[in-house]
């Protein structure tokens, strides 16, 4: 198992309800997989993490990225500008 700090900003922090959280997940886990058991744990997520930005350790990470140990996971909502 690997321990984990999660970060939720604008919209999704608002949704979630909560800064941040700490869990342990498998050492293997996508952030794909990451998606979908916060999806599972915080419901009103759901809709919001199909088009989430996620960093791992502060850089982008797409869906088939390997979540490393300690890792800090920030999920943004998208964001669009002129």
């Amino acid at each position: 198992m690997n321990h984990v700090k999660l970060l939720f900003f604008a919209t999704i922090r608002d949704r979630a309800g909560v800064r941040s959280v700490e869990l342990d997940v498998p050492a293997d886990i996508t952030v794909k997989d990451l998606k979908e058991k916060i999806s599972a744990d915080y419901p009103t997520l759901k809709d919001s993490l199909k088009s989430v930005l996620v960093a791992i350790d502060r850089e982008y990470a797409f869906d088939e990225a390997i979540v490393p140990p300690n890792a800090e996971i920030a999920f943004f909502p998208p964001v669009s500008g002129g």
